[in-house]
């Protein structure tokens, strides 16, 4: 059965992005060096699936040829945006949704039946936690408060049980504490 995960870095105060969708604050942090449990999620990773504000936001690595794109550019395969807004030219390997129902159908094939669906963005994040489909999340948190920006998970009128799986303790490749959890439906 394809698994979704939600990984995503943010700030100690709960923020995945700062105002208008800035990433910057996110660079001191990846040149930290790989955090083993992302360096472990990369490769089960067959398709992604995000949201128009995700696909618009800000790479902190734009213009980088080698790090620009997913996973700093170390993550190269399908990705399904959902979108109700037309989309000119989309890159190579893209394929535009426009119902979450069809985002995830195309996401569970491009991934295959045994692959991981990685979702990225927190409003996209949050309709999968609400179906009941997304099974795991990686929280990589930064040890900065941005104060305001884009909240991590907003909106959701239900609490969800997470249980840890495996965490990285920070300062041993990184700056970043990532912990694995599963959800517990």
């Amino acid at each position: 059965m394809t698994a979704f995960i939600y990984s995503v870095t943010a700030s100690a105060d709960g923020y995945i992005a700062g105002p208008d969708g800035d990433m910057s604050w996110l660079l001191p942090y990846l040149e930290d060096g790989p955090d083993p449990i992302i360096s472990a999620l990369i490769p089960r990773i067959t398709a992604v699936l995000m949201g128009r504000r995700s696909f618009d936001g800000d790479d902190p690595h734009a213009g980088d040829a080698e790090q620009e794109g997913t996973f700093e550019g170390q993550w190269h395969g399908p990705q399904v945006l959902l979108t109700n807004r037309a989309v000119e030219d989309p890159p190579a390997g893209f394929l535009i949704s426009n119902t979450f129902d069809d985002a995830i159908a195309t996401a569970r094939e491009a991934a295959g039946p045994d692959g991981t669906v990685n979702v990225i963005g927190a409003d996209i994040a949050r309709q999968c936690l609400e179906a009941g489909i997304l099974d795991e999340v990686t929280i990589a948190t930064a040890p900065l408060f941005l104060g305001q920006g884009t909240r991590l998970l907003s909106g959701s009128a239900t609490k969800y049980s997470l249980h840890p799986v495996n965490h990285s303790p920070p300062g041993e490749q990184s700056n970043l504490h990532t912990t694995h959890y599963r959800i517990t439906h």
